[in-house]
């Protein structure tokens, strides 16, 4: 993609799951320069052996929380992905101001810091868990997800645009559901489970990736772009895990246990991907959708996209993988 060639790009949040693979993939569009933005010294240690035959990528020490220094790491950049954010559940709910502090806050520092150093181009990475929210991780992306919206439209003459891309669960990111039941199976010979009948979006790490640089590439501004993803039901993909995993561990499948431990605070059954009221509105293509912001009459031009035709997008009514779509997909993927 010549979008990226020569582009100075910072990815906040760059030693996490997605923006390590983000990295990885900005690398062969050739930019000037990636700044790696992030509070974790030994990944970025990490990090920094694995590019070390790449002399175009810097590594930053510091947390979106603090303003002044996303300042000093943004001077002079072209575009900002913003990976960073507190993502699990109940370490939010347990901990919601500082759920708050990162998600919210932190966004709004890196509007603001973008703004002053007028960046051409801010993409913010956000998850289905902000539709219709019953937890404090999804209420504060929500409410980031708007953040990133409004400062599209009260940026007066600035340059800068910003947009904001939707996931599912991503398979086998660092805290997902998969590394968690291996674990189980390898220690324990036992898998713990919500609910058998929850269903979820579920997307790859390279789509998350795609995503996120087809969303960079053809932002207008203030929009949100939402990957088509398959549904998987939970009970599917636990008979899968124990199946592939059990042999891995010498184990038949039967000697490894179920147990049921019910919902966690603020987890849903289903997941939604869009609003009925952003449904009104969103529009298609074959591998997304853009949902335009609500509050502008802004005229937007994408190529190739259609009206969105139905009111609902929920893993309650989407069909869910089966069992050989499952491990097709996981190992595709080289999980299993």
């Amino acid at each position: 993609m010549d979008f990226f060639k020569g582009k100075k790009i910072l990815v906040i949040g760059g030693t996490g799951s997605l923006g390590r693979v983000i990295i990885r993939k900005l690398i062969k569009f050739n930019p000037e320069v990636i700044r790696v933005f992030s509070r974790d010294e030994a990944k970025q240690y990490e990090m920094q052996w694995e590019l070390s035959n790449y002399s175009n990528i810097r590594f930053l020490l510091g947390d979106v929380r603090d303003y002044k220094r996303l300042l000093r790491a943004m001077e002079d950049i072209d575009i900002v992905f913003n990976t960073a954010a507190l993502k699990h559940v109940p370490a939010c709910e347990y901990n919601p101001f500082e759920a708050v502090k990162t998600n919210v806050l932190g966004t709004q520092n890196v509007i603001e810091a973008a703004l002053n150093c007028e960046v051409e181009k801010v993409i913010y990475t956000s998850t289905d868990k902000a539709i219709s929210p019953t937890n404090t991780m999804g209420a504060t992306k929500l409410l980031a997800e708007r953040l990133i919206s409004a400062a599209d439209y009260y940026k007066g003459n600035k340059k800068t645009v910003f947009t904001a891309v939707r996931f599912g669960n991503v398979i086998g990111s660092r805290g997902s559901v998969i590394p968690l039941f291996e674990r189980q199976i390898r220690e324990k010979k036992e898998v713990t489970i919500t609910n058998g009948e929850m269903t979820r979006f579920m997307m790859t790490i390279s789509q998350a990736v795609d995503l996120t640089l087809e969303a960079a590439k053809r932002a207008q501004g203030g929009e949100i772009f939402v990957l088509k993803m398959p549904v998987i039901k939970l009970n599917d993909l636990v008979e899968v895990v124990i199946e592939e995993f059990s042999k891995k561990y010498k184990y038949t499948a039967n000697e490894v246990s179920r147990r049921i431990i019910g919902l966690r605070p603020g987890e849903k059954l289903y997941e939604e991907l869009m609003t009925e009221e952003e449904a009104k509105y969103a529009l298609e293509l074959d591998n997304m959708f853009i949902i335009p912001p609500l509050f502008t009459k802004k005229c937007y031009n994408y190529e190739g996209v259609k009206p969105f035709k139905n009111t609902v997008y929920s893993s309650q009514n989407q069909k869910p993988l089966n069992k050989e779509e499952i491990k097709n997909l996981l190992k595709q993927e080289e999980i299993i």
